[in-house]
């Protein structure tokens, strides 16, 4: 049986986990060391998917020749006659 992906917001949620089980103590060593290879495994998963969330928005800015500016800088779009 094929694995689930996880979502961005699902690997966030297991990592957190993993981090406050860790930081809490309550675990042994061996048990903190194999959720620490685990937490790597979904940062890296977080990264490939932001990465592709970010390449996504890039040729969809590239497509739409919109220029980004910073927050806060935005003009209102001039009305049409």
């Amino acid at each position: 049986m094929a694995k689930k992906k996880l979502t961005f917001e699902q690997a966030l949620e297991k990592l957190e986990q993993i981090v406050s089980q860790i930081e809490s103590g309550q675990i042994g060593l061996e048990e903190s060391i194999a959720r620490y290879a685990e937490g790597t495994k979904l940062i890296s998963h977080c990264r490939s998917v932001l990465d592709a969330a970010e390449k996504k928005i890039q040729l969809l800015t590239a497509a739409q020749n919109v220029t980004l500016e910073p927050a806060g800088e935005l003009e209102e779009p001039a009305e049409e006659a």
